[in-house]
């Protein structure tokens, strides 16, 4: 495969391990050849400034200037993701007792989550670097929006997931056409074997091994948008769920790039981390103060967060702790609590991971954690029609009734 000898990045420089700080010209690779950490994007980020971002189209690429991506990036055909709702959540927030909270409400993008971000950067940077096929192992929203972003920009993609995932999330990918394949095993036995096939493929870009360096930076951008729709601010606590704790890590670098251009003020925030507690190895490192996180089966409805082995668990940790935050978990009925919360209250429907979210937001509340007058953000991640099972049994109609007014009477609903 010939790969562009020196690719047109944007403002992306090097790939930088995040171990030992060896760089790396910018290419196909994801890990150090020295110590194996893994590699990240190093930028010269000259020249951002909030007017130049605020006259970009309303969608991520008002941000090309701090991502890994050709400068050109707005000409070829995209799905466009980002700039979604931040929702100030003043129903919700009364009913917890906050002062001040909001929801990034990310259900919002083309195939109804932030995945739709991460994506868009890979492909990006993937077509670029000379990839033809846009492929990935996924629990669900990658699996839909890598289909859908290689459909849109008119290339193959071939994805990979666990056989028993949820039936919405099956039929949401499927029906894009591409190549797609059920495998009997959870996340990492799906991982595993995506690593091994990006080794034999030479034209495939499997988003979140191969080019993962340019793929996690996308996440980024729920920072930045944060960020500006708050008016130029950081929120002083934001609560985060980890997958593989790229989303986490990669927020707080976007807070940190804001703050050193100078985009937005220098002031302390807390970072918090959520999970669920059939797949909880962050949480659990974290309660028992230890720097390594060790793999864990999952078991819980939160398929979309269910990674055993999460690749950024160490990074997690420590922002998380440099910020004085916290990672909790809660319980799969805790989990289905929430998600009905958040839809009584705000008018959200988000998926489990959603769920998962806020209730670890309410249990940091409870137990003193979480500081109920600082201003706080939550991430709704995805849109709850894919995660229909989790809700299906407390999700019931009000009444069955006859046709007549006699009928709704008796029914007591008035």
């Amino acid at each position: 495969m010939s790969h562009n000898a020196a690719p047109d990045l944007g403002p992306a420089t090097a790939l930088t391990c995040r171990e030992c700080g060896q760089s790396y010209d910018l290419g196909p690779r994801y890990a150090c050849e020295l110590c194996f950490g893994p590699l990240e994007v190093s930028y010269d980020h000259t020249g951002v400034t909030r007017e130049r971002i605020e006259s970009g189209p309303r969608n991520i690429w008002r941000y090309r200037g701090l991502l890994p991506v050709p400068s050109n990036v707005v000409d070829s055909p995209n799905t466009e993701p980002g700039f979604t709702r931040l929702v100030r959540a003043d129903n919700l927030s009364e009913s917890l007792g906050l002062r001040s909270l909001w929801v990034k409400d990310d259900s919002g993008n083309p195939t109804h989550s932030f995945k739709d971000r991460v994506v868009a950067v890979a492909l990006a940077a993937a077509r670029e670097l000379g990839f033809k096929v846009l492929a990935c192992p996924s629990t669900g929203n990658l699996a839909n929006a890598v289909a859908a972003a290689a459909a849109r920009a008119g290339i193959r993609s071939a994805v990979f997931v666990p056989s028993d995932l949820e039936r919405q999330k099956i039929i949401t990918t499927a029906v894009y056409g591409g190549t797609f394949v059920t495998v009997d095993g959870n996340y990492d036995d799906v991982n595993r074997l995506a690593s091994e096939l990006a080794g034999e493929q030479e034209d495939w870009a499997f988003v979140n091994v191969n080019v993962r360096p340019y793929y996690a930076e996308g996440s980024k951008t729920i920072g930045y948008e944060i960020a500006e729709q708050l008016g130029w601010r950081l929120p002083e606590q934001i609560v985060i769920p980890i997958a593989s704790g790229s989303q986490l890590t990669k927020i707080d670098k976007a807070f940190q790039e804001f703050i050193k251009l100078g985009l937005v003020e220098d002031r302390p925030y807390k970072i918090f981390g959520a999970q669920a507690t059939g797949c909880s190895p962050v949480s659990a490192a974290f309660k028992a103060g230890h720097d390594v996180v060790q793999p864990v089966k999952p078991s819980t409805i939160a398929k979309s967060l269910a990674i055993g082995n999460p690749a950024d668990g160490p990074y997690v940790l420590d922002a998380v702790r440099r910020t004085g935050g916290a990672v909790e978990d809660v319980s799969d009925e805790e989990v289905v609590d929430s998600i009905g919360l958040l839809a009584r209250t705000e008018g959200i429907f988000g998926e489990t991971a959603g769920g998962v979210t806020l209730g670890v937001l309410r249990k940091l509340l409870s137990a003193g954690v979480l500081d109920p007058d600082a201003e706080t953000v939550f991430i709704n991640s995805g849109d709850g029609l894919k995660t229909l099972d989790a809700v299906a049994p407390v999700a019931q109609p009000s009444a069955n009734i006859a046709p007549t007014l006699e009928a709704f009477r008796k029914a007591g609903l008035a």
